[in-house]
């Protein structure tokens, strides 16, 4: 575990996203490594660019404050569908990557047709 207040790296955000069940990963459009989940991103880093970006579904109710904490913005393409993205991963620690990775994670799988839930035996 890293120390509280230490800034988020990708290699630590792969090693928290892969914890999550049946994940996978692969890049996405040339330049975003996307972690998923039966084919459904749930949480995209763009790694074409210094700093790193990093990108999570949110709960609707969310969406709107998140984008007042400096740092959070409308993730492009993606936030009319709930997403934010961080612009510097950096600004994460690895609770707070975690808490918004495991969140993203459980959005996107409840999203999902329940006989792939069932064929996957995913249960939350």
């Amino acid at each position: 575990m890293l120390p509280i207040g230490f800034a988020m790296t990708i290699d630590e955000l792969r090693t928290i996203c892969t914890a999550f069940p049946l994940v996978t990963e692969e890049v996405k459009w040339e330049h975003d490594l996307c972690f998923c989940i039966a084919g459904k991103m749930f949480v995209v880093a763009g790694i074409d660019a210094l700093p790193f970006s990093v990108s999570f579904k949110v709960p609707a109710e969310a969406f709107e404050a998140l984008l007042e904490n400096p740092g959070f913005e409308p993730a492009p393409y993606l936030a009319r569908h709930c997403w934010v993205r961080v612009r510097d991963l950096a600004i994460l620690d690895e609770t707070e990557c975690r808490f918004y990775a495991q969140q993203s994670y459980r959005l996107v799988v409840e999203k999902l047709p329940t006989k792939v839930k069932k064929t996957l035996n995913i249960n939350l």
